[in-house]
């Protein structure tokens, strides 16, 4: 009985999906309004191709934005080198931009399909995968049903469920069941997530580890870092990194705060989506502070106070550039932004107390005393200052980070021996129906 429900709720999904989908025109040019879509390729998101599908086997990656593809680039890399082709799909312009500089030639992007079974069809009668891979928390019902019927295995790729998350899959138990009866294999990315996604009806888990923990430290460009350490040489600098709105005038106070005591200093900026530069500009307008877009090819001048860095894919460069970086998302109701990079870079770490999006990673950072806590725009500012003129506790801070970082990689390699099975099966095949022509 339980069973008829679930596929009924599942059924019940498709159809309303179905119903509503002919509005979908109107959500995407809404979106685009806002610069959350990119217009010239919006047939994607309603399933159509915007490249040619290549001969030969071929991987489905779904990852939903930057953070998500950063993870998933060195196992579509190993992918790659099995001999297979690669479709990535994320959801938003910011990840595209950052797929469309790191890709290898055998893997090809497309935004994803609207979860709405005319689209998800379309695309997948399109690419015709073989197998399909979602990193993370992508749990989509209409596409899950899709590729069940078509008997096209799928697996979730360093699967993570947070408590809140769960508590209302719960609400939904029927609906999530009926999608992760499904799943081929569920790579988590600890026990306790393994645990609730057994719970909500995935019956084959395994614990894999995270890969971001295994993610290469992000690349920089060497003319740019030089440029920059020259006109900033004397300059005292620290960087507020990923932030969201509330936190950038947070930054501001800190700024105005120890300028006082340190008179050439220069905060950077990143927000966590680079459309809001302009944003940001104007609060620092409003508190009288100097300040300079990267978007628009200026670098920091000699008074100038706050320097945006609204572009995408230069992380590498202000960790670099940056001894301190607050960690953005903490210090609003948002879960916080991931710490990896940072702790792999060589920048001293302060972040606020809501960070329950990354608990494992800031659990092994606090534990072994290689982050700072802030509460609030004076503990911050009190933080930064003292790390500012204090190098020996920044390189102790950092040195303990790195060596928190370490201790848990791994993932890649456990989730390659995981999937291998599927990839060799998938080339098998190929090899065999190859000699039959």
């Amino acid at each position: 009985m339980a069973d008829v429900l679930s596929e009924s709720l599942l059924a019940s999904y498709r159809i309303a999906g179905t119903i509503v989908s002919p509005l979908a025109g109107s959500l995407i040019l809404a979106r685009a309004r806002k610069g959350k879509e990119d217009l010239p390729r919006r047939k994607e998101r309603f399933g159509y191709a915007g490249s040619r599908k290549p001969n030969g086997s071929l991987i489905w990656v779904h990852a939903a934005s930057v953070g998500e593809t950063i993870a998933i680039l060195p196992l579509i890399k190993r992918i790659e080198e099995t001999g297979s082709y690669v479709v990535l799909t994320t959801g938003t312009v910011t990840s595209a931009q950052l797929a469309a500089k790191q890709i290898g030639p055998r893997t090809l992007h497309q935004y994803a399909p609207l979860d709405l079974a005319p689209f998800v069809n379309r695309f997948l009668n399109t690419w015709k995968p073989q197998l399909a891979i979602f990193v993370e928390s992508e749990l989509w019902p209409a596409t899950f049903h899709a590729l069940a019927k078509r008997n096209i295995p799928h697996v979730l790729v360093n699967a993570r469920m947070s408590e809140r998350s769960f508590f209302r899959w719960r609400r939904a138990s029927g609906l999530i069941s009926a999608m992760l009866s499904n799943v081929t294999l569920c790579l988590a990315q600890t026990v306790d997530d393994a645990e609730r996604y057994r719970v909500l009806g995935a019956p084959r888990v395994r614990v894999t580890g995270n890969l971001k923990f295994d993610t290469p430290a992000p690349a920089d460009n060497p003319a740019q870092l030089k440029l920059l350490e020259q006109t900033l040489r004397g300059r005292k600098v620290w960087l507020a990194s990923s932030t969201h709105p509330g936190e950038e005038a947070i930054a501001l106070r800190v700024h105005k705060a120890l300028k006082h005591h340190l008179p050439d200093l220069l905060t950077v900026i990143v927000p966590r989506h680079p459309e809001r530069g302009r944003e940001v500009a104007g609060l620092a307008q409003s508190e009288n502070l100097t300040h300079t877009l990267r978007s628009e090819g200026h670098l920091p001048k000699a008074d100038t106070d706050i320097y945006i860095a609204d572009t995408i894919g230069e992380m590498g460069l202000h960790y670099r550039l940056a001894p301190i970086s607050f960690i953005g998302g903490s210090l609003v109701r948002h879960g916080g932004q991931n710490p990896i990079e940072p702790a792999k870079l060589g920048t001293a770490i302060l972040h606020g107390p809501d960070v329950h999006n990354f608990p494992e990673i800031y659990t092994a950072l606090n534990s072994s005393d290689a982050t700072i806590e802030v509460d609030s725009a004076e503990m911050l500012a009190r933080n930064v200052g003292r790390l500012l003129v204090n190098e020996r506790e920044r390189k102790k801070l950092c040195d303990q980070a790195t060596k928190a970082i370490q201790e848990f990689e791994g993932a890649l390699s456990a989730t390659m021996d995981a999937i291998e099975p599927l990839l060799t099966a998938f080339s098998v095949s190929a090899a065999l129906e190859q000699a039959r022509r």
